[in-house]
Formats: C-alpha cells, sequence, structure tokens
C-alpha cells in the first residue's frame, strides 16, 4: 500500500468536529483487514455502578488465545444477576448479523437479556445463517444484511461481520434508522470512512457502540473508576499491550486478516488510555518491526505490510505519554493488557498510590440469565450497555468519538511506521 504524505486542509477551511485547522492523511482506502480475535471488544454503562468491592488488587487479565470456537473464557470473578434491578419492561427489537468462524453474533448474549427480542438474524452463508439463528432462538432470516436493515420491525442491529465491511455495514444500518453495535475496530484502515461514520452517526442521532472488550476486563475498568475518583491525579504516562502470536491467521473472509497491519487493530490496547481517561492521542511516532513469519511480509499480502510488531508512542491530549503496542509474531505471554502512572497514584495489577478511599471497583451485575462471557467476562456488560443506553436513551460507553478515538490513531501510528517512524498528527472526534 502507498503511503502518501500529510496534506493540511485548505486555507482558512476548518473541521468543525476538531475546532481548529489540522493535518489530515489522504491514501487509498484498504478493502481488507485482519482481525485479531483474542480479546476485547469494548465498553459497558460506568454510570450503573451498582455493587462490588472497594480498594485492594485487581487481577491482571491475561487473555488465552481466543481461537476459533462457540465461546470464550470468563474472567475469574465475572459478575452474576445479584443486585440486578429492572429498568424497563420494554423489550428492543434486535437483529444480528454474521456468524464467521468466530462466531460473535451469538457470544454477546443478546438471546438472554429480558429487555431483547432477536427479530430476525443474517449471514452471508446459509448454513451460518441457520445455525446463528438456532443459537439465539429466532425464526426469522435473511440473505444479507442490506435485506436485514429493510425490516421496519427492527430496532437495533449487532453488525459482526468481517472487519473491512464494519464502517459500510454500520451505515448501511444507520442509513435505515436502526441503533447500531458493532464489533472492533470502528473503521479498517480508512481516514476517510472514519469523518463519513462521525457524520452519519452524529447526525443521526441514533445509539452507535463499539464492543471494545478491555473496557470491561477488571484491570481496565478498575481503572477507570479510580481515574474517575482522582485516585491518579493527571496521568503522566500509560501504556496498553495487544500481544498475539500467529503464525499462521485465523481463518476469515475473503482472507481478510493475512497480513493484517499490527495497528489497524489497535483498540485492545488504546483503551487503556483512552478507555480509561476518556482523553485522546494527539500525535504519533511508530516504530515498525519486520516480520519473519510468510504471511507478514509485503510480498504475501494485500496491505503490502512487512510488520508483524508495531509500537507507537503517543502524546496525550492531557500532556502526557503513552506507548501502545500489537504484536502477532512474537510468541510467548500474550494477551491485552495496560497500566499507568498518574501524579497521584499508579496501577500495574493493583492500585498504589496516595488514594485512601478508593470507589467500588466490581463491575455492575448483569440480568438473570446474561453470561459475563469472553474476553474478560466482558461480552455480557457490552450488550447490556449497549441495550440499556437505549432504554434509557443515554450516551454509550464506547460511543462514535470514543470508537474513533481508539481506532483512528492505530490508522496513522502505520503510517507513520510505514514513513521509518515519521511524526503525525492525529484527527480528533468529539461529540
Amino acid at each position: 500500500m502507498e503511503i502518501s504524505e500529510m496534506a493540511t486542509d485548505p486555507p482558512g477551511k476548518k473541521d468543525n468536529r476538531r475546532g481548529q485547522d489540522i493535518k489530515r492523511f489522504h491514501g487509498k482506502a484498504i478493502t481488507r483487514r485482519l482481525f485479531i480475535n483474542k480479546a476485547g471488544l469494548a465498553a459497558a454503562g460506568l454510570g450503573l455502578m451498582q455493587s462490588g468491592r472497594a480498594g485492594g488488587a485487581v487481577p491482571a487479565q491475561t487473555a488465552p488465545h481466543d481461537r476459533p470456537s462457540g465461546g470464550s473464557n470468563a474472567a475469574p470473578g465475572s459478575d452474576n444477576s445479584g443486585g440486578w434491578v429492572p429498568f424497563s419492561d420494554r423489550r428492543i427489537r434486535v437483529g444480528i448479523v454474521g456468524y464467521g468462524v468466530c462466531r460473535f453474533g451469538a457470544e454477546f448474549g443478546f438471546q438472554n437479556h429480558p429487555n431483547v427480542e432477536v427479530t430476525a438474524v443474517s449471514d452471508l452463508f446459509p448454513d451460518r445463517c441457520e445455525a446463528l439463528a438456532r443459537a439465539c432462538n429466532c425464526k426469522k432470516t435473511y440473505p444479507s444484511l442490506e435485506e436485514l436493515v429493510k425490516d421496519d420491525s427492527i430496532e437495533a442491529v449487532f453488525v459482526a461481520t468481517d472487519a473491512p465491511s464494519h464502517a459500510k455495514h454500520v451505515l448501511e444500518a444507520i442509513s435505515h434508522g436502526k441503533h447500531v453495535a458493532c464489533a472492533v475496530p470502528a473503521v479498517f484502515g480508512s481516514l476517510e470512512d472514519a469523518d463519513r461514520l462521525f457524520d452519519a452517526v452524529k447526525s443521526s442521532g441514533l445509539k452507535y457502540m463499539m464492543f471494545e472488550t478491555s473496557c470491561f476486563r477488571e484491570d481496565l475498568y478498575a481503572m477507570k473508576r479510580i481515574y474517575e475518583s482522582g485516585g491518579f491525579g493527571e496521568l503522566v504516562y500509560s501504556e496498553g499491550e495487544y500481544f498475539h502470536y500467529m503464525e499462521e491467521p485465523i481463518d476469515s473472509f475473503r482472507g481478510w486478516r493475512i497480513g493484517l497491519p499490527p495497528q489497524w487493530y489497535p483498540t485492545h490496547s488504546n483503551a487503556y488510555h483512552v478507555g480509561i481517561t476518556g482523553g485522546t492521542f494527539t500525535e504519533v511516532t511508530c516504530i515498525g518491526i519486520k516480520s519473519i513469519l510468510e504471511h507478514l511480509r509485503p510480498e504475501n499480502n494485500v496491505y503490502k505490510n512487512p510488520f508483524g510488531t508495531e509500537i507507537a508512542n503517543f502524546t496525550t491530549s492531557e500532556g502526557g505519554a503513552a506507548r501502545m503496542g500489537v504484536s502477532w509474531d512474537t510468541p510467548g505471554d500474550e494477551g491485552e493488557r495496560g497500566r499507568v502512572r498518574g501524579q497521584k497514584g499508579s496501577f500495574s495489577g493493583k492500585y498504589e498510590g496516595l488514594a485512601t478511599d478508593l470507589p467500588v471497583l466490581t463491575k455492575p451485575p448483569l440480568p438473570p440469565g446474561v453470561p459475563a462471557g469472553g474476553h474478560g467476562g466482558s461480552h455480557g456488560h457490552l450488550m447490556n450497555e449497549f441495550i440499556l443506553s437505549i432504554l434509557q436513551d443515554r450516551k454509550p460507553l464506547v460511543d462514535i468519538a470514543t470508537a474513533l478515538n481508539m481506532t483512528v490513531p492505530g490508522i496513522v501510528a502505520h503510517r507513520s511506521a510505514m514513513k521509518n517512524g515519521k511524526p503525525m498528527i492525529i484527527p480528533q472526534f468529539k461529540l
């Protein structure tokens, strides 16, 4: 993939979302993205803390390989329904699209939620579509997302399709008046798609939530709670890591995972700053390390990507520093994890600092019958947060601005790596 130089907007043209003249990046929109199936889909209703423990150590979340299967590991101490209080008896009519090798369409528990009716499902492959319908106890099926979103009875859609299609599919659902939940990342290698998606969601008034699982891992959830209570003060430094060794890429629709640029799948690691503070990354210099794995050689993948590991060094909107790494080609200890250091305290597996009265750190309870699920017990919480945002008519935890502020820095970071670490400015998104 040819990487173009940065270009500024025409003189005097201001981006209303950013409130200032900024540098923009123009290049080819990419048609495929390698999804690494392992860690965390994001976000959950942090305004709904209802029970739990305060202070102390929180188990660090190390994710084993989420190899293709019908299920994935739940985190130790995952919440059950104890303390759950119903908010409404309304049932949101949901359509679910996508039941590929990782079977994410049924993995987040929509079919188990008392406020959800799975109205219809879809997958391009008839056998997968039938399997998804059985898993979700749903009788109505459609051959494609494009057909499903025409169903006026459906209020919300979960897009669990191939990563290169996320932006296109979300835009299609939004254009038909549906609230949308989407697997990560929000867009796939295209800054132009990021702008289009932001504009469409913002103007629609509909709910959009990206399911970034790291946001409901115990460590990140605890760090967010501590940060919000002032236990860290201003963050000086943060780190996030998504390490997932793949000697061979996971099977994928039209091979989109083959040769995936690491920083095109950045949200699991970037959440360890953006998901904690609500801040953003403003500039980046990224180092890419060439890989010895065959599918990560530029002549062997459509992205012409030579890197198996990319380490991004960011400047944060708070004036701090962050290091976010993604690696496909380094065997050994792996997973999604992060740590922070602030002026009043730090967190690396546990809180150490000046605060003596920490807030409750456990995740809120889930409705009866909804499992916490995989990726560190995040799946059920992400789904529940999305449904509650509709019922309560409020912003979901990982809204469109947060989703793009997690995704877009990785796209720019990869461009920096392809330019031997050239410093680059990152577009900002704010509602």
